[in-house]
């Protein structure tokens, strides 16, 4: 008898109860994306949306119309379910561009699964039940129930609401479409109207014409002009070029101890030893590791939305492989993943490389998440690289670490240091673990390169690929244990500082240089040092031994309009009045002198040639 009144409620007051279910779960969305949490707001910035879509069933479906309210919900449910999730790592509103990478998730299934407290999953259960409902007790919904009252005034009401809702809908989209930081359009707006406003209403950017592209009009924009006797040029003239790119890599890993224990011995004697950056920042996006190998080899940024591989693959890029290639060398790149991840197959090509290794050369030996491990990695690359060696000519070669990956769950007997009890079982102390083994691994690497004699006769590069903690996946313990390591709280600055260090011939050493400098330096600082002219090849970046100013835009795991002067990062808010100054040393503060309005504007025009530069360079054969 209860089970039947239920049946017939649902039935007959539908709107109702998925309305409210979509309301607990709008609140759930909220509570996990937006600092402030849900709040009275969301029945006016959210369930208006919510009224649109039923309101549409209940005047066009005459029949079945409990299995349209299960399917909505069904679809909504997902598309907030995937917002939070995204934003628990990448720390931006997913929209339908990341649906293009949903062929990835799979791959990366253990770090989508670290990222979910169980409560999440709550999302979902009503979808469940009624699903269940709707196969077994079919019957009882759909069978010999009518809607209550007369039908063409309840259709007349549904309209009306209908109407009101699209108003307010369009309340909260019209006025918030010009503001520049997405997490806050959306808050303005409300997460469902954000994302159809997404899809329905792309935003065109109007291109730059390639003419109009110069290096005078990129130099001018980044308030650097290039030296007429630059330092350091040629000194590592026909050398080997060697760039390790370490998987997750922090800045704050450098030298740091956790009672008494050092973590990354190998990186820290690197640094003492050479010149190190600690001022160095990542320019990568939804792509990660892909896109840190598309930035450093092509000194341009990612584009605007989806991973670089993707979108300019099949692109004839200027690149690294391609300018040293007309100085003579030889160029190969190295990855334990498979080739066909995040389309780098594409990307190597249109990069220019001679050669990759990827899975079929490392196998699945000692195999940790992707593939084979770091020592197996550095093993075979360093017994390849001496068979280029041999070649006669010199070599380019990008070698990228993996085992270091997120969740970072690296086997427990590969660990290399024991840490404090209140480390276990945290994703701060599991990623402490992992890399204190890729260090160890690294320091293998570095050993044989220097007893074959590749060391001496090599440009070194070794720097972070992306981020390893993103502040929006850490709970509020993760959050205590990295104020303990930084001593201050952990902020956006800390979250993108990545290290570089540079060792070559003639540099001096042990010297740490304050410098700002992000990933799309790399290129025209390894040009410089190898005598290698750029004079032919347009670049975004700059020779960070040459530059004290920068000025680098930045894109994902920060809102756009977001980039790095000389002593902070800055934030945008709806624009740049109401943006936000971070000192690159920590904290918040309401001014600096490389923030600016104008320097915001001239990050942006950055951003935009980079985007009509790659988005209208020919396809590759």
């Amino acid at each position: 008898m209860q089970s039947t009144r239920l049946y017939r409620f649902l039935a007959t007051r539908t709107f109702i109860f998925f309305s409210l279910i979509l309301l607990l779960k709008s609140a759930l969305a909220w509570f996990v994306v937006f600092d402030d949490g849900p709040s009275w707001t969301i029945v006016v910035t959210e369930m208006p949306f919510v009224w649109i879509v039923f309101c549409l069933i209940e005047i066009f479906a005459s029949r079945r119309k409990v299995l349209y309210y299960v399917i909505a919900n069904l679809v909504m449910t997902g598309i907030l379910f995937a917002v939070f999730m995204y934003f628990k790592y990448y720390g931006v509103i997913a929209t339908y561009h990341a649906l293009q990478q949903a062929n990835q998730v799979t791959a990366v299934s253990n770090s989508v699964f670290s990222l979910m407290d169980p409560y999440y999953l709550f999302i979902f259960l009503d979808v469940v039940v009624l699903i269940y409902m709707l196969i077994v007790k079919r019957k009882q919904l759909f069978n010999n129930i009518r809607p209550m009252g007369n039908p063409k005034i309840r259709k007349s009401v549904y309209a009306g609401l209908f109407a009101f809702s699209v108003a307010v809908c369009l309340f909260n989209i019209v006025p918030n479409r010009a503001s520049m930081n997405e997490h806050t359009k959306a808050e303005e707006m409300g997460i469902l109207n954000y994302e159809a406003y997404v899809l329905l209403a792309p935003e065109k950017e109007e291109l730059e014409a390639p003419s109009s592209i110069t290096q005078e009009r990129v130099n001018q924009l980044k308030g650097i002009s290039e030296p007429q006797h630059p330092q350091y040029a040629g000194v590592a003239k026909d050398k080997n070029v060697i760039i390790i790119q370490m998987e997750s890599f922090q800045n704050f890993l450098i030298n740091l101890k956790i009672d008494g224990q050092e973590i990354t011995p190998t990186m820290n004697r690197l640094a003492k030893e050479n010149t190190y950056f600690n001022h160095f920042y990542q320019n990568v996006g939804q792509g990660n590791t892909s896109d840190a190998e598309y930035v450093v080899n092509t000194s341009f940024y990612i584009p605007r939305s989806g991973a670089a591989t993707m979108s300019y693959a099949y692109k004839t890029l200027p690149s690294l492989p391609k300018l040293l290639k007309s100085a003579g060398y030889n160029s190969a790149t190295f990855h334990t993943n498979v080739v066909e991840f995040w389309n780098r197959g594409e990307l190597y090509k249109a990069l220019g490389f001679d050669k990759y290794y990827d899975k079929e050369y490392f196998g699945d030996v000692d195999k940790v998440f992707f593939g084979a491990s770091d020592e197996v990695l550095y093993d075979k690359t360093a017994d390849k690289l001496a068979e280029m060696n041999e070649q006669g000519a010199p070599f380019y070669a990008q070698v990228i670490s993996m085992t270091a990956h997120h969740p970072f769950s690296t086997p427990h007997e590969k660990d290399k240091i024991t840490l404090p009890e209140r480390y276990a079982d945290t994703l701060v102390g599991d990623y402490l673990r992992a890399q204190s083994y890729a260090d160890y691994a690294l320091g293998k690497f570095i050993d044989k390169l220097k007893s074959s004699g590749l060391w001496d006769d090599s440009v070194v590069l070794l720097y972070g690929d992306h981020l390893g903690l993103p502040i929006y996946s850490l709970d509020s313990h993760e959050k205590e244990l990295m104020s303990e390591i930084y001593g201050r709280e952990y902020g956006y600055t800390d979250m993108i500082n990545i290290p570089l260090i540079l060792a070559a011939p003639g540099l001096a050493k042990g010297e740490v240089l304050p410098q700002v400098g992000g990933q799309v330096d790399i290129l025209p600082t390894v040009a410089n040092l190898t005598g290698v002219s750029l004079a032919d090849q347009l670049h975004l970046g700059q020779d960070l031994l040459n530059q004290s100013h920068n000025l680098i835009p930045e894109r994902y795991y920060l809102p756009s309009g977001s980039f790095i002067g000389d002593d902070a990062l800055f934030i945008p808010g709806s624009e740049y009045s109401d943006g936000t100054v971070y000192p690159l040393a920590g904290g918040t503060s309401s001014s600096s002198p490389s923030i600016s309005e104008d320097a915001y504007n001239r990050a942006l025009e950055l951003l935009l040639l980079s985007d009509s530069y790659m988005t209208q360079l020919p396809d590759h054969s």
